[in-house]
């Protein structure tokens, strides 16, 4: 069944088209002709949440093994073809799905159609023992690079079994446990791509120089014929009330330049309107100069390095996402002063509201930030898919941008008690010796 639609001007101006295949697979294509260029990108409704225990890091090491080669692609061959016909491609995990992306020439759409078609029906049988162990050490040597020899590099990994309890789906990270990447067989991880990667648990999205029925016929032909999987295992329940009970600390004595503190809360699912409210303001806390957090701490009481101080919202979506906010100290200020300069800011939102300025200011930023990534077909294939994903319906995306601008002093003061001490998870690290 085929839908088009040309949502609202204000969040997607560009018509959106829509099928699905015998199979299962959901198809969304956004016609642009401006530029002879298109983005073919896939998302699969898999992530580090759907890991069951002892197969954490299982998704994002198949990020890496989707590249290795299929049935009918040699290894490194995809990203030659891609690459070499003008073209650039990429792919990331995160908690709530793995994407794969190219953009091409148009002329080259069919081409990027039967490359990833033949990744998602042809990679168990290509998949070899050496494959496997090859890309364990690469997966291994990125944590060592991304995490464990970068200053605060391993922040997230620590605040996630802080924010999340044990046996969450967001307690663990998708780098994912080196232990649990050695221990599995190349069967076990076979089974595991034949449970996920599968046309009815995926959503491929084309946007640029094309058009609906141009690439609903591609579809059709190149993966009409893979089987759907009647029984993909849901993901682990990840359902939680709200705030946390209790506060949590650590405090990390590492090889880093200075003081740095992060505070954190479970705030409010991505795709609601609490949490639009938590994103704008987490603008007015931390992004840029005009911040309260600059403003304050960088500006004010110098205590916090300028380049390091900020506010963001992690777009988790199917469990209270988080609210981080961060600063590193100053030449000669400790920890203690920094942490409390920064819940002197975070705390008094409730004696002093948000101003209409302040909202104006990071509404602005924001909608900058969303006509950015809506300016290139691959923002818009991506953006696209994750709607489709996530909440059934690619044309929802039209509604982000407006939800930020429609938020008021009223909706943000209404998420403040998800901000009180008593929920809050506080990661110091303070420079020395780690022995």
């Amino acid at each position: 069944m085929t839908s088009q639609s040309k949502p609202a001007e204000t969040g997607y101006p560009w018509p959106i088209a829509s099928t699905r295949l015998d199979n299962g697979l959901r198809v969304v294509v956004s016609e642009d002709r401006s530029n002879p260029v298109v983005c073919v990108n896939i998302w699969y409704d898999v992530g580090s949440r759907h890991e069951p225990a002892g197969q954490t890091g299982f998704a994002h090491l198949f990020e890496h093994l989707m590249f290795e080669g299929s049935v009918h692609v040699p290894k490194n061959e995809h990203m030659r073809s891609v690459q070499g016909n003008g073209g650039s491609l990429n792919a990331t995990t995160n908690p709530d799905r793995t994407n794969y992306f190219e953009t091409m020439p148009s002329e080259h759409l069919e081409l990027a159609l039967w490359l990833e078609a033949d990744r998602m029906g042809g990679l168990v049988p290509a998949l070899t023992q050496e494959t496997l162990d090859n890309q364990r050490e690469v997966v291994k040597n990125e944590r060592r690079q991304r995490y464990e020899n970068v200053p605060y590099g391993d922040a997230w990994l620590r605040l996630l079994p802080l924010l999340y309890p044990p046996g969450h789906p967001y307690h663990h990270s998708t780098i994912g446990s080196m232990e649990d990447l050695n221990a599995a067989s190349l069967e076990t991880f076979q089974a595991f791509h034949q449970s996920y990667y599968a046309p009815n648990n995926a959503v491929l999205t084309v946007a640029g120089d094309a058009s609906p029925d141009e690439v609903f016929a591609y579809a059709r032909k190149y993966f009409g014929a893979l089987e759907p999987v009647s029984d993909i295992p849901p993901a682990p329940h990840g359902h939680l009330t709200g705030p946390a009970a209790e506060p949590a600390r650590e405090t990390v004595t590492a090889d880093v330049p200075a003081p740095r503190i992060y505070l954190s809360h479970r705030t409010h699912p991505f795709g609601t309107g609490s949490y639009d409210a938590i994103t704008v303001l987490a603008t007015v806390l931390g992004s840029g100069r005009g911040s309260r957090l600059y403003q304050r701490l960088a500006d004010g009481k110098r205590i916090a390095q300028p380049d390091y101080v900020g506010a963001y919202g992690v777009d988790l979506a199917h469990a209270p996402a988080p609210l981080i906010i961060t600063a590193t100290a100053k030449d000669g200020v400790d920890a203690t002063t920094l942490e409390e300069g920064m819940t002197e800011v975070l705390d008094g939102l409730a004696a002093e509201p948000v101003t209409e300025d302040e909202l104006e200011r990071a509404k602005a930023l924001l909608t900058t930030s969303w006509w950015r990534q809506m300016s290139t077909v691959g923002g818009r294939a991506d953006t696209l898919g994750r709607y489709a994903t996530q909440f059934g319906d690619a044309g929802a995306a039209a509604y982000r941008l407006p939800g930020w601008q429609n938020v008021t002093s009223d909706d943000i003061n209404d998420v403040l008690p998800t901000l009180h001490p008593s929920s809050r998870v506080t990661l110091t690290y303070l420079p020395g010796d780690q022995s």
